[in-house]
């Protein structure tokens, strides 16, 4: 049963160079995301994930099409969304003073909930950090940290934008291993990435955006097998990267 329904979403905005005139960031987005899947929206840089999920998180205002999240409107409740979504972005700033365990505490209060930190911090295995400062933590802690914070409100829907970004081989591989783990315990998951092999190994399905449009959607397998094919001169098929450049011709870091 789909816990997501997005109909023909679309977001516009000015031209840069050119007030009067707009250009879709997001262009007639259609998805169905069920409930309990991991599900992942690639694209190059410009494509429109991000302003996607933004949408979808009550962030940014919606200016075409619908968006319901577990039976609400987006746009008609979206304080009533924020209370069964986690969001986890690309970049958190805190307030350098206070600890890990006071900031917990302080967004459960936010929420009005009651909540225990260190048990939190237990699950993203940070609990030795609990008196650290977040300027403190190295990176994938501080990834970790901000998936504990979108945790607060215990979510039905965890968003994650490029949740690895920037992080060495093995604080990735930790990462992967808490998303795997929330979502074993019933939590859907959605997450935008630039990491192919993050893509195939996490998600139950996926979205390639393009230009503000949605122009491949399967499981990773569906899409290798539809779209890089077994090559004649080489005894395996292609991978998830090859489906990505074909489908966008572009490349990952453009």
């Amino acid at each position: 049963m789909p816990i997501i329904e997005v109909t023909n979403l679309a977001k516009q905005y000015p031209q840069p160079d050119n007030k009067t005139e707009h250009f879709f960031a997001v262009d007639g987005v259609s998805l169905q995301i069920e409930q309990g899947e991991i599900f992942g929206i690639l694209g190059p840089n410009g494509a429109g994930k991000t302003t996607t999920l933004e949408m979808l998180e009550g962030l940014i205002d919606i200016d075409g099409g619908s968006a319901i999240i577990n039976g609400i409107d987006v746009s008609s409740n979206p304080r009533q969304v924020k209370e069964i979504i986690g969001v986890q972005l690309q970049a958190n700033e805190y307030f350098d003073k206070v600890s890990l365990q006071e900031l917990l505490a302080l967004f459960g209060a936010l929420y009005r909930r009651t909540i225990n930190p260190l048990a939190l911090l237990e699950k993203v295995q940070l609990r030795e950090k609990a008196r650290e400062k977040p300027a403190n933590l190295s990176g994938g802690q501080k990834q970790r940290f901000s998936i504990a914070s979108a945790l607060v409100n215990d979510p039905k829907v965890l968003f994650l934008d490029e949740p690895t970004t920037g992080l060495d081989p093995q604080a990735k591989r930790n990462l992967w291993n808490l998303v795997r783990g929330l979502n074993s315990a019933g939590m859907t998951i959605v997450l935008t990435t630039h990491n192919m092999e993050e893509a195939e190994e996490l998600c139950d399905r996926l979205a390639i955006m393009d230009k503000g449009k949605i122009i491949a959607e399967g499981s990773p397998q569906e899409l290798i097998l539809q779209h890089a094919p077994e090559p004649p001169e080489a005894p395996l098929h292609g991978d998830l990267e090859d489906v990505f450049l074909v489908l966008t011709g572009h490349g990952l870091r453009e």
